[in-house]
């Protein structure tokens, strides 16, 4: 996420600036990798944007959207002589229809007829004034539940100040410098919202919040900026600047990065980023394992089709053409093909029973039903696409155990492209907004097959020996693989033998550089001792 501010020496105060904070959940919830079900619009205050006005019709539906108004954070809301201010600007756009909603009583807000234009709506906006009085109306009340109801079908929640905070699941309900916190809605679990950011200098508020709460990120909203956030990915509009927070940890300090109109964030890849700074065991480690692989081999192929000699070297390692081989094609960006070319391929090279395994939903993958296949599987195989969906779907999930359970009975791994990062410890380019970062925060932890290693590829093919280079200046602990397409790296215990087409750079940051190459290119059939780093010599000196 490229996080490029530092927090400055405000950090020697946060233990005074937190201490009358109440207590937060230690594990927030997380926001599911397929995303929001619906669309959020999410405004800082001040002037509303046309655009983000704009924005919030068309996801409710343009012409067709049923608009409800819940005008309860202002005061003003409690004079009906006000309503008209409250609808008109809705009505300018020509919605279906536009119709408010407010009350102060909590019995009235549990009632069904009251609560009936909200079944029926497909947005919902919060108006601006304090938050504590929306909260206090329709928390816990079916004002709430039919609120999420609308959100699970894909209606659009948005919000300015007052209902931009009650987006968190951690509120931020007021305070200057010390912020006071609540509970908000959750329609955007993991993250606290704090709005009016810079004109109410508001950065060391949200900043001792997140300090003191390392696992959630914080997002400071400026006035007439809004964030729209669609599935998972969010997108900054209006006239200024959205602010993420996050935490000092995994030997990173604590950051804030500024993000101008027409940024894009993941924000799965903040969240990450997040949990895994508070985590007791942060990634990567100061000194990983040995890259040796002490049971079964590994079939690392560096994308751009695969020769038949790769194919046979997978199938005869997954005990045979009989041998079960199961294709993890998740990498690959929905809709999915009817037939898996992997699957297709292994066939064509004589593999007899290939089944495919596939799901987004981590719950789906934690049941041992799904994955109870990989019990008696000889091989896998991970396709090409995208290695961030790998991780989303199966980190520290019982699949992911199951995948290493094959290795460690003898079994094969095998992988292309994204599913040759996979395999290795650190991973590089995870970033799910593009392949150009290689350090992607929150993604840079691979399945760990091959440990010790950070494997990259279409390595040659596509220029990539500087990136390398990069990376290995930044996490020198690592063995540095570059795969050139059309070439594998097949290793058993610590040696790995390079065939196919091309060749495959390793790259030791403990030695140096010979000539103008920070790296070592091994050739087929040659072969290199990963754990003593070398390139192992025949008898002839060749």
């Amino acid at each position: 996420m490229g996080l490029k501010g530092l927090c400055g020496l405000w950090l020697l105060l946060v233990g005074f600036l937190v201490a009358a904070m109440p207590a937060v959940a230690a594990e927030p919830p997380s926001l599911d990798p397929r995303g929001l079900p619906g669309p959020l619009v999410i405004v800082g205050g001040g002037c509303l944007p046309a655009e983000a006005r704009a924005a919030f019709v068309s996801l409710a539906g343009q012409a067709k959207a049923k608009i409800v108004v819940i005008p309860t954070a202002s005061t003003d809301a409690d004079d009906p002589k006000k309503y008209p201010s409250f609808l008109k600007p809705w009505e300018e756009l020509h919605p279906e229809s536009v119709v408010l909603l407010h009350t102060q009583d909590v019995q009235k807000a549990n009632s069904a007829a009251f609560v009936q234009p909200l079944s029926e709506a497909t947005g919902v906006w919060f108006s601006g004034g304090d938050q504590n009085r929306v909260i206090a109306a329709y928390r816990g009340t079916l004002v709430e539940k039919e609120l999420k109801k609308l959100h699970a079908r894909g209606g659009v929640i948005g919000g300015t100040s007052a209902g931009a905070a009650i987006m968190s699941d951690v509120m931020i309900a007021g305070g200057s410098d010390t912020a006071k916190l609540g509970t908000g809605f959750g329609f955007l679990p993991g993250f606290i919202i704090d709005q009016h950011f810079t004109a109410r200098k508001r950065d060391k508020r949200l900043q001792g919040v997140i300090a003191a709460h390392p696992q959630y990120v914080g997002l400071g909203l400026d006035e007439a900026t809004a964030l729209v956030v669609r599935g998972r990915v969010a997108r900054v509009i209006g006239d200024a600047n959205l602010t993420v927070c996050v935490a000092a940890g995994a030997g990173r300090p604590a950051a804030v990065d500024t993000y101008a109109a027409g940024s894009l964030l993941d924000l799965c890849q903040l969240q990450r980023a997040a949990f895994n700074r508070a985590s007791k065991n942060p990634f990567p480690p100061a000194e990983p394992s040995e890259p040796v692989v002490k049971n079964g081999s590994l079939v690392i192929v560096g994308g751009g089709g695969s020769t038949p000699e790769i194919w046979q070297q997978f199938i005869q390692r997954a005990g045979g053409n009989d041998a079960l081989i199961v294709v993890i094609p998740t990498a690959m960006e929905d809709p999915l093909p009817k037939v898996c070319p992997e699957e297709r391929l292994l066939r064509q090279y004589g593999a007899k029973n290939v089944v495919v395994l596939h799901t987004r939903d981590r719950q789906q993958a934690d049941d041992p039903k799904f994955s109870e296949i990989l019990t008696k599987a000889g091989g896998v195989w991970f396709g090409g696409g995208r290695q961030w969906r790998f991780a989303d779907a199966y980190e520290g999930t019982l699949t992911e155990k199951r995948f290493h359970e094959v290795l460690a009975r003898g079994g094969v791994i095998g992988g292309s492209s994204a599913g040759a990062s996979i395999q290795g410890e650190y991973m590089p380019r995870g970033h799910p907004l593009g392949n150009t970062v290689m350090a992607a925060e929150g993604y840079e932890r691979g399945f760990g097959f091959l440990p010790g290693c950070a494997i990259d590829q279409h390595f040659f093919a596509r220029r990539r020996t500087a990136d390398m280079t990069a990376l290995m200046k930044k996490y020198p602990q690592y063995l540095g693989i570059g795969i050139d397409e059309a070439t594998a790296l097949i290793v058993t215990g610590s040696i790995a033998e390079v065939i196919g087409k091309g060749k495959v750079a390793f790259y030791d940051p403990t030695q140096k550089p010979q000539g103008d190459k920070d790296y070592e290119e091994v050739f087929p059939p040659e072969k290199y001792d990963l754990k003593a780093r070398q390139k192992i010599t025949s008898p002839n000196g060749k």
